[in-house]
């Protein structure tokens, strides 16, 4: 039985994937990953790490980060307390969805999780305080191969939906997009 309902979104490769819940007197029950279906949506790899992350305040803007291939991921990402609206931007060379992006609200209610390709760079803003994630990833982190992009880049036009109350030094001291900014290549 099909515990995921997997949903595409623009750009082509990002899904939705909505948890089915069982309920009963005891609380809940939801399948987090299903490698069987997910291997549908490109999801081949085995599970590389998991990482959980606590935003402590409103307006906290994480990332946009990815990694350059060989060490590309795959994410899926989970909001397990509070709400986050979460980023995608397709990093794709040759992609004719190239630099767009999408977002979605992801919140410990809604059960909902992004599944984020490889190409994507990825981030979010916390929409309450106290916010926690849970990121699968198809790859281990490698620090040499890490990137991101500015989250206040005009080229995005990213429109977060509160003022940007913090982000990490790395984060915030990004440099804009060059204009001869191509992409990556897979």
């Amino acid at each position: 039985m099909n515990r995921l309902k997997i949903l595409d979104l623009p750009p082509a490769g990002l899904k939705l994937v909505e948890r089915q819940y069982l309920r009963d007197a005891r609380g809940f029950f939801s399948r987090l990953f299903c490698a069987r279906q997910l291997a549908e949506c490109g999801w081949t790899k085995p599970v590389a790490q998991i990482n959980h992350t606590l935003t402590r305040q409103r307006g906290t803007v994480r990332g946009l980060h990815f990694q350059h291939p060989p060490h590309a991921e795959m994410k899926l990402v989970q909001c397990l307390r509070g709400t986050v609206w979460d980023v995608a931007v397709d990093l794709r060379a040759g992609s004719p969805t190239f630099l767009h992006w999408h977002a979605a609200l992801l919140s410990a209610e809604n059960g909902h999780a992004l599944l984020i390709p490889e190409g994507f760079a990825h981030g979010f803003q916390a929409l309450d305080d106290d916010v926690e994630l849970l990121y699968l990833h198809s790859a281990e982190y490698a620090p040499a191969f890490e990137d991101g992009l500015n989250a206040d880049d005009k080229r995005l036009g990213i429109d977060w939906p509160l003022p940007i109350a913090g982000q990490s030094d790395k984060d915030a001291t990004r440099p804009m997009l060059p204009d001869d900014f191509g992409g990556i290549q897979p």
